[in-house]
């Protein structure tokens, strides 16, 4: 069992290292136009989109602050610790 809950560590921390590198390129002002960085890009902002976006709709920016990211962070990791938790029972 402890084979499971490394993978499932693993793909946390893969989403989780997605999601703050997502986070540092929302400072970069405009999408870069190359042919290998605009695809980098694109990668991170479509693969956490979906889980970002709802947290948008509940926590409105800040002036030019947005502070959803850091919840959703927060939640990602609390869903990571409850679903450990609950493999350990197991």
């Amino acid at each position: 069992m402890t084979l499971v809950i490394d993978y499932v560590n693993a793909v946390f921390t893969v989403f989780l290292v997605v999601m703050i590198i997502r986070i540092l390129l929302s400072w970069v002002p405009a999408a870069p136009t190359g042919r290998v960085t605009g695809a980098l890009w694109r990668f991170f902002h479509e693969s956490t989109d979906w889980y970002l976006r709802p947290f948008r709709r509940v926590i409105p920016p800040l002036g030019m602050f947005d502070l959803s990211p850091i919840v959703a962070l927060i939640v990602l990791y609390v869903i990571n610790a409850v679903v450990v938790r609950v493999l350990e029972l197991f």
